[in-house]
């Protein structure tokens, strides 16, 4: 435990991206209740957890985070979660098949439900309203009374995400994620002309489970094939609702951030001496930092050095999002910052938050095309570097909407509008998101590659 830290110690500090309660008696008995509520999850999964990311960032592992942008109250069914679940497995899969070592699957769920903003107000008709923060803060439709922050909001949070992590613990280990399950998801995908190229891969990871139950390891003679570790993680932005759910673990007396097993801290976020890192310093939960093109070499430093003081692995992520065409003109000073200082990191990639654009229709949208080539752009760098990409980091659903352009299904700017459903930001769609696992593989197979011819 970080000495003399408290919980409360971040309200001292600069806070920006969050709202201005207006009943404060009703924000405080909100905390209150908060408070005296169950954590959503436990220290030994975040220590677990912690101990699978620094296998990843020695490239024994590898990081698939992935979910929605921002989590809705009204979109909330079993369906869309089960939906979303299935398609990370599939991915996982596939990113298995091409780096030949364990995924971890880190959902953006069960607590992503308040988002940052560009400005703090916005107008439609020449009527203007604070901005939308996110179903936990305030409400999405354009009305005066929505758009005030109402606490209450917060315990609504709260109970989706305890459900949601009800249904996605039993999933993960109730016989649904069985790998000949996802093996045959997998293979229906490829059924479709389109995606006649990924067909190679599909019916190779096919052979692989045939060779597997001919030599008699199945779901029924191997646990690990019937079931999987699933993990929650959300930007910790509300730091309101953090601190009520902050918790001492019993065993080891050191705080826990007891909303998700990993929380992050966006770029808009991360000032050293603000509130949000004054949070996230104290907790033992893996935390991640986006790192984006004003992200200073000294800034790095400081926040390495402030949010992950004793350099423990897997402590701490970082979350590259800097745009397609240019990743090469800021991530090599990041990663010489990082060999310099001799920190343990994890590198991961958010190829969503840097392409996104105003399409002809008048829709945010990101183009396919950019998000692959941010990837891309990542595991080039790192190899040049001789460093190790060790995750991805998506926005994506398992729902088919069209709100992100392109991949096999060729969704066109004319198709924005027909299943447009995001609160947000645009997602990837299942398709999408899949057929980005399959050519995320194919960089994996690289890296594998230098793995090998490096002796490692």
């Amino acid at each position: 435990m970080i000495k003399g830290w408290q919980k409360s110690d971040w309200r001292a500090k600069p806070r920006v991206q969050m709202p201005d309660y207006p009943d404060q008696a009703a924000l405080r008995a909100v905390e209150a209740q908060l408070s005296r509520m169950p954590p959503l999850v436990f220290a030994g999964e975040a220590r677990r957890l912690k101990a699978d990311l620094a296998k990843a960032a020695r490239g024994e592992a590898f990081l698939l985070q992935g979910g929605d942008c921002a989590e809705s109250f009204a979109e909330f069914s079993a369906d869309n979660i089960r939906d979303t679940f299935k398609v990370m497995l599939q991915m996982a899969i596939v990113l298995t098949w091409g780096a030949k070592v364990p995924v971890i699957k880190v959902g953006r769920v069960a607590g992503q439900f308040a988002k940052p903003r560009s400005a703090a107000t916005e107008t439609m008709g020449g009527v203007e309203l604070p901005s939308y923060r996110g179903d936990i803060v305030n409400g999405f439709d354009f009305t005066a009374d929505a758009r005030v922050p109402d606490p209450a909001r917060m315990l609504q949070a709260y109970t989706q995400a305890a459900a949601s992590l009800n249904l996605l613990r039993a999933f993960s280990t109730g016989g649904y994620a069985d790998m000949h399950r996802v093996q045959s998801w997998i293979a229906h995908f490829t059924d479709g002309e389109e995606a006649t190229r990924y067909r190679k891969v599909a019916d190779q990871i096919s052979d692989a489970m045939d060779f597997m139950a001919a030599a008699g390891v199945t779901s029924e003679t191997a646990h690990d094939l019937g079931g999987v570790d699933f993990y929650t993680s959300h930007e910790a932005l509300l730091l309101e609702y953090e601190e009520a759910l902050c918790r001492v673990d019993s065993t080891t007396g050191i705080p826990l951030a007891g909303s998700g097993h990993m929380i992050w801290i966006g770029d808009r976020t991360r000032q050293p001496d603000g509130a949000h890192v004054e949070f996230c310093r104290g907790v033992q939960n893996p935390i991640g930092l986006k790192c984006g093109p004003s992200t200073t070499a000294e800034d790095l430093k400081v926040l390495m050095s402030r949010l992950n003081p004793e350099n423990e692995p897997g402590r701490l992520t970082l979350i590259a999002r800097f745009g397609a065409g240019k990743v090469g003109e800021h991530l090599p000073r990041l990663i010489r910052t990082v060999q310099a200082e001799g920190a343990n990191v994890l590198w991961s990639c958010d190829p969503m938050h840097g392409n996104t654009i105003k399409s002809a229709s008048g829709y945010k949208t990101r183009p396919f095309d950019s998000v692959l080539r941010e990837v891309r752009e990542f595991f080039a760098i790192h190899k040049a570097e001789g460093t190790i990409p060790g995750g991805v980091h998506f926005e994506m659903t398992g729902q088919d909407v069209t709100e992100c352009t392109g991949g096999v299904r060729a969704v066109s700017d004319e198709d924005l509008s027909s299943r447009y459903h995001t609160a947000c930001d645009p997602r990837l769609n299942a398709s999408q998101a899949l057929e980005l696992a399959f050519l995320v593989a194919e960089e994996l197979q690289d890296r594998r590659a230098l793995r090998r011819a490096s002796g490692l």
